[in-house]
């Protein structure tokens, strides 16, 4: 409706207004230092959003900060170059969630759409894999500091409690309450679901 566009557009100015964060929230999010300042402002957003009961929330991290996640090439470098301005952000994000009482109602994610292959491509980079590669999940009911599946010696396959992407959007659907096999709906003569219907909850992550 007309009023509630009015109300949300009222609401975002205030939402978006860092001025009232202490300088110690600030600091802790890295807003003090020029290489965590951007993402670190995004991440502080996420939380002001997520206390004003925002129910989505996507932090993009790119090449708009400077910051390229697809090394194909110098792969050490870059990576370190984005660890440096991610990593104290995403800290303070969980910390200040927790701090606020709001990590247990609050799924933290994050990750990309696939990793990079265990061996070298061009100039020490490594090309685009995704059969083997990591997600970090905190709060929303995950269990804390839970490590769930391995690859083999070398990173090329996943080859213990392996997760597959329609596993892991059942357990987020699971995780908010919802059973992904209500949604499930008859069509040219097989079911369908959001999860296909391989898709299983991964209960060993779920506290």
């Amino acid at each position: 409706s007309f009023e509630l566009a009015f109300r949300m557009q009222m609401a975002a100015p205030e939402a978006f207004d860092l001025s009232s964060e202490t300088s110690a929230t600030q600091q802790l999010y890295g807003l003090d230092r020029d290489q965590t300042r951007s993402f670190g402002t995004r991440c502080l957003l996420a939380r002001r959003l997520a206390e004003r009961g925002v129910r989505f929330i996507q932090v993009q991290c790119g090449k708009g900060d400077g910051l390229d996640w697809d090394q194909h090439g110098d792969l050490e470098k870059g990576h370190r170059k984005n660890s440096a301005a991610t990593d104290q952000p995403v800290a303070a994000l969980i910390r200040d969630l927790k701090q606020r009482g709001l990590l247990e109602d609050t799924l933290v994610i994050w990750g990309g759409e696939f990793g990079r292959t265990p061996t070298s491509q061009g100039t020490n980079g490594r090309e685009h894999h995704p059969h083997g590669y990591t997600l970090c999940l905190a709060g929303g009911g995950t269990r804390s500091g839970a490590i769930h599946g391995a690859t083999d010696d070398f990173g090329w396959f996943s080859e213990r409690d392996k997760v597959h992407i329609h596993d892991f959007h059942a357990t987020i659907l699971h995780l908010m309450g919802i059973n992904h096999t209500k949604l499930t709906y008859p069509y040219s003569g097989r079911d369908f679901r959001l999860t296909d219907v391989h898709g299983e909850v991964c209960h060993e992550i779920v506290s």
